[in-house]
């Protein structure tokens, strides 16, 4: 199995913490996003151009949340709680992060390098950090649910991208995200980069 992957690609990295969550072995498949005629590397492997993309004996999977639905499927249900209400926030909260946050993602472009702290924090960026800190703030710790899942792959990219631009949550949400940044499948997904 492999799973295609792009440099700085935070939707690549979401996916390989999940498949380490679920004990999946990948090979990864990696395409330098940053060179031109990349889109051409990546149609050789998924129909939609976009990382990351999951190939599966003649299958591939594409989007990021598909995939992590598959790996579910494949690991038996690891990547979710197992109390049905719990996996269905657990769910929400995924698609949430998937769908949501345009502004910051727009404003606050995901970087390994130093970025200048965000100073100017308008209303849709403050309706955005508010939500986030609403979400971190329901964390059992140190993880999201009992035990690291898919949610927690989900956020820690963003609690990463937050304190890259001086933005520190206080409070419980500010546990959870330190958490998130301590957690070593975090941190070696940034070093696979």
């Amino acid at each position: 199995m492999q799973l295609v992957v792009g440099t700085l690609s935070t939707w690549s990295s979401r996916a390989w913490i999940c498949s380490q969550l679920a004990g999946v072995k990948l090979d990864l498949i990696w395409i330098d996003l940053s060179k031109s005629g990349y889109k051409t590397e990546v149609l050789k492997y998924a129909p939609t151009g976009l990382v990351p993309a999951l190939l599966d004996d003649g299958l591939v999977v594409h989007d990021s949340l598909a995939i992590v639905e598959y790996l579910n499927e494949l690991s038996g249900g690891a990547l979710y709680p197992v109390d049905s209400s719990q996996r269905a926030i657990a769910r929400s909260l995924c698609m949430e992060m998937h769908a949501g946050f345009m502004n910051l993602r727009s404003q606050c472009p995901f970087s390994l390098g130093a970025v200048a702290p965000l100073v100017d924090i308008n209303d849709s960026i403050q309706i955005e950090i508010s939500r986030v800190e609403a979400i971190f703030s329901q964390a059992k710790l140190p993880f999201m649910f009992e035990q690291a899942g898919a949610v927690d792959a989900f956020y820690a990219i963003l609690a990463y991208r937050l304190q890259s631009y001086g933005i520190v949550l206080e409070g419980k949400a500010g546990e959870y995200q330190q958490s998130l940044l301590e957690w070593p499948l975090l941190q070696q997904a940034i070093k696979l980069r």
